[in-house]
């Protein structure tokens, strides 16, 4: 088998798999200066710029409705309760 690249791109999106080091990994999530999206350290394709402010606006979107999603899901199962004790009607044509 021949000797594949550790790292490049593959239709526009990059990859690595090189062996990251901490400093690394930590340094790919801080980078000012540069946009929303960098590259990863390791793996495939972008991570979020946690130094740039727009990540946190993203990071806050996503926070906000996982937590309506969890607090929703609650209130559906006390629904459901309720709804086990009245009888169904099945209508076969």
């Amino acid at each position: 088998m021949a000797d594949q690249p550790a790292s490049g791109e593959l239709f526009g999106i990059p990859y690595n798999f090189e062996k990251p080091s901490l400093r690394g990994l930590l340094s790919s999530y801080w980078q000012p200066g540069e946009e929303m999206l960098v590259e990863k350290e390791f793996g495939v394709g972008y991570t979020l710029n946690l130094a740039n402010w727009r990540s946190w606006i993203v990071v806050a979107i996503v926070g906000a409705l996982l937590y309506q999603e969890r607090s929703g899901e609650d209130d559906e199962s006390v629904e459901t309760e309720d709804d086990e004790d009245e009888p169904v009607e099945v209508v076969v044509d």
